[in-house]
């Protein structure tokens, strides 16, 4: 049991992502308080019309799709941790001027729409650089269980945000969940603020030249592995991933119920997809029969919702929802950074980001239109239909390829060669100096919790970050 425990939760040995992985919690407790309430603000605003949540949804995320391929330009040549901080205070200060609107009673349609723009530009800065910044923190070894337990933040964060924003705002005020978001990423500047940089497995940066953006582009179109799994969470991100939308719609005007309602269908998707990044988060490595197999599952489990018959029903249904869901990313997420050469993989998650929330401009308007007009249950329905297309259709793309396993073990492989030709002085004073002149570059300390205290360990990085 305890060794099972370990294997769950090994990326918390690593400190910083320890820190990094309590201020995600808080922050994104906050941030999903904000999105329930925005939500509840624009149905208000807008009596009830769900094109409309879609049309603020889309502009929310309108600037991921525009600029989000240059901003892992960007974060392939900055430091990320210095990155981080900058977007993070953006975002705080966004929510807790939203907030301060919605508290002076000024806040409109074309407000929300303008504070959802800016959010928007910042997120796009931020994505990628956050996606690719988990490797850097933990190592190739730990990267499954990494994100696995991002996805669990994430979903505790889903689980109990909707929860206290339905109370908020069921008796007292939108505007509190507003300024909790901006508070509650105050936990995340001061988690980065105090990581250890020296353990950081830094990529160096890639110097400015012209046609990065071109090259990253052709060699994702170029290499199965990776185009496959993008255009996969594109479809995907495009017409299922519209929870937003969908289930606020759902709530509302096929269950009849009121914010806390709402609520309770977000928490219970949660649940399961908090149970499910636990599961998953013991798989070390990604494989192409997983990914496929999680995004025919999410599109199984999505069509079920669409078409249950009962308040009690869906409650049932959706944490089935939320395990297809944290499987799909988990993979998802895993066979892009693990297949992406190291220089390339802020621009490669950046198109990951594009696919995966930069694509909702196009599906945000699609789906809530067909939500209008034919229902919110057909909208669920053609995101479970597109779910169970992708998963099909990429197993046969896939199945001949070489899987990730064998993709890393092979570059472990060359990083040992390169290490091993490296050339060694005769000089045994000169040997002596450079064995006792700090750590090795090719190591990163690992801090363990024991009865003493924490006891750093040095071992072997699987590989450059």
């Amino acid at each position: 049991m305890q060794r099972e425990l370990r294997t769950t939760f090994s990326a918390l040995g690593v400190r910083n992502y320890r820190l990094y992985f309590t201020g995600l919690i808080v922050a994104t407790t906050g941030r999903w308080m904000q999105m329930i309430a925005q939500a509840w603000l624009v149905l208000e605003l807008s009596d009830d019309n769900a094109a409309v949540l879609g049309l603020v949804t889309a502009m929310q995320w309108l600037p991921i799709l525009l600029i989000g391929p240059w901003a892992g330009v960007l974060a392939d040549r900055v430091d990320k941790r210095r990155l981080l901080i900058a977007t993070q205070s953006a975002t705080a200060a966004l929510g807790i001027g939203l907030g301060v609107a919605v508290l002076a009673d000024v806040a409109s349609l074309g407000l929300v729409m303008g504070f959802a723009a800016a959010l928007g530009l910042v997120t796009a800065a931020d994505m990628p650089a956050r996606q690719s910044f988990l490797l850097e923190m933990v190592g190739s070894d730990r990267l499954t269980n990494a994100v696995s337990l991002n996805t669990v933040t994430m979903n505790i964060g889903r689980l109990v945000g909707p929860a206290i924003a339905g109370l908020v705002i069921s008796y007292w005020d939108l505007a509190i969940c507003f300024l909790a978001n901006g508070l509650s990423f105050g936990a995340t500047i001061v988690a980065l603020m105090m990581m250890r940089t020296d353990e950081l497995e830094t990529a160096p940066p890639v110097a400015r030249a012209k046609g990065q953006l071109r090259e990253g582009l052709r060699i994702v179109w170029s290499t199965p592995g990776l185009r496959t799994p993008l255009l996969m969470m594109l479809a995907i991100g495009l017409l299922t991933y519209e929870n937003q939308i969908t289930l606020p719609v759902l709530a509302r005007e096929t269950f009849q119920t009121g914010a806390d309602g709402f609520g309770l269908l977000q928490s219970a998707m949660s649940v399961g997809a908090v149970v499910g990044g636990l599961v998953f988060a013991t798989r070390t490595q990604p494989s192409h029969r997983r990914l496929t197999t999680a995004a025919a599952g999410l599109g199984a489990v999505t069509l079920a919702l669409a078409f249950a018959p009962t308040f009690a029903t869906a409650l049932v249904v959706l944490p089935l929802m939320g395990v297809g869901s944290v499987m799909f990313l988990t993979m998802a997420n895993s066979t892009l950074q693990l297949t992406a050469d190291p220089a390339m993989r802020s621009r490669v998650m950046a198109l990951y980001t594009v696919a995966f929330v930069g694509s909702t401009p196009i599906g945000g308007p699609i789906v809530g239109w067909v939500a209008q007009v034919f229902g919110v249950r057909w909208a669920i329905a053609l995101g479970g239909i597109t779910a169970l297309f992708a998963g099909l259709v990429a197993w046969r793309s896939l199945r001949t390829q070489p899987d990730v396993p064998e993709l890393v073990a092979a570059r472990m492989e060359r990083e040992a060669g390169a290490v091993d030709d490296t050339p060694r002085s005769s000089d045994p004073d000169e040997a002596a100096v450079g064995s006792t002149s700090g750590p090795n570059p090719g190591t990163r300390r690992d801090d363990r919790t024991t009865s003493g205290g924490d006891d750093l360990a040095v071992r072997p990085a699987s590989s450059p970050a």
